[in-house]
């Protein structure tokens, strides 16, 4: 088992909310119950996503408050204009019942905003809620907000991690597929290189 000390959690993530340092108190014990510390590469792996997705384990909650141009370019498919953009920026709720709303297990109105990314891995969409409180035994579906609660942050995120089959895609080093996995596309896949060869450099 290869531990998480909070000298090396506090050396890469200097800013981190109190939180997530709590979760990683008792990180170790929940690591090892889905084989993630099991080696130094698979650690680094996760590390490296989850202060990507949390930036340096900052993140608590989405942010959607983007600018109209910025939309354009997260959501092409969504927002071919400036026109088509701008009742949407700086509206974090509008935006996210409109992009994620339909879709991911949202099917009632507003479940894009009730669900939007929270936590370690920013879970998203009423689908994940439901199936990872499921395999908790929590009503995280009822209770977005234990996806921040330090009882549960970390253990969510790794539920998330070991069914996407992270585990394999970081046995093989192979952070392009780490990171379709676990954003869905490539999205700031320089800056998960980035945080990876420092976490590597932790645990190596």
């Amino acid at each position: 088992m290869i531990p998480v000390t909070s000298s090396q959690l506090a050396g890469l993530a200097p800013n981190a909310r109190s939180v997530y340092v709590t979760a990683f108190e008792t990180g170790d014990e929940v690591f090892a119950k889905y084989g993630i510390n099991d080696t130094a590469l698979r650690l680094s792996h996760f590390m490296s996503q989850i202060l990507h997705e949390t930036g340096g384990l900052t993140i608590l909650v989405e942010s959607l408050n983007y600018r109209p141009e910025r939309l354009l370019e997260v959501w092409p498919s969504r927002f071919k204009t400036i026109e088509d953009a701008q009742p949407f920026a700086h509206n974090g709720e509008a935006l996210a019942n409109k992009v994620y709303g339909g879709r991911m297990g949202n099917v009632d109105p507003g479940d894009g905003w009730r669900y939007i990314g929270r936590g370690l891995l920013q879970i998203t969409g009423r689908e994940s809620y439901e199936r990872y409180g499921d395999k908790l035994g929590i009503d995280l579906a009822g209770h977005p907000e234990l996806a921040i609660d330090p009882q549960w942050a970390l253990p969510i995120a790794c539920e998330e991690w070991v069914a996407s089959k992270c585990n394999d895609f970081a046995d093989a080093d192979d952070c392009r597929r780490v990171t379709r996995a676990v954003n869905g596309g490539l999205i700031g896949l320089k800056e998960r290189k980035d945080w990876l060869a420092k976490a590597r450099h932790v645990w190596a």
